[in-house]
């Protein structure tokens, strides 16, 4: 063999050892990733079952039930982007900041029934402020102008978004 033969075996040898490590911490880090996405997103393409994503929105007001199941608690409530909802449940004690009518980052899965299993939920900080996907997401959606202040509260968004969202809108027994 010539020195050239063995140099070019050694530069194949270094490009197979160096593309096959290569693949490998790609491979890793795929699996690690969270993706956001926002309600209108997850109605429109949902993800698969096996993938964690990060829902992020505004909980809907009147939507946040708990109970009770084998003595751990599990809450129930309404994540919305202003065009479409997604019911997310959790099983744990929610955060002290959590409210509805204000933002959330919910990290879980989607069931295939198109609810969402929630295996973290973040609360907001303070009045002020919101994640920036989900002020993007708004913005996006026409919901929100930040020229023109604050983003909406979350529940004036029933009665703009009733139409829109996979949940029936409710009526008040004044008619509204």
């Amino acid at each position: 063999m010539t020195r050239k033969s063995r140099r070019l075996w050694l530069v194949v040898a270094c490009m197979i050892g160096l593309g096959s490590a290569a693949a490998l911490t790609l491979n890793a880090f795929s699996s690690n990733i969270v993706f956001f996405m926002a309600p209108s997103q997850v109605h429109a393409k949902p993800p698969p079952a096996d993938r964690t994503i990060r829902l992020g929105g505004m909980v809907v007001a009147g939507s946040v039930h708990r109970e009770t199941v084998k003595d751990s608690p599990v809450n129930l409530f309404d994540v919305t982007d202003g065009q479409a909802a997604v019911t997310v449940r959790y099983e744990g004690i929610l955060p002290d900041l959590f409210r509805e009518g204000q933002s959330v980052v919910a990290v879980g899965t989607v069931n295939p029934d198109g609810t969402f299993r929630a295996s973290e939920v973040l609360a907001k900080h303070d009045e002020t402020y919101m994640p920036k996907e989900v002020a993007e997401e708004l913005r996006r959606s026409g919901k929100w102008d930040p020229r023109f202040g604050k983003a909406p509260d979350a529940a004036s968004w029933n009665t703009m978004t009733a139409a829109d969202t996979k949940k029936p809108a409710t009526q008040t027994p004044d008619g509204n």
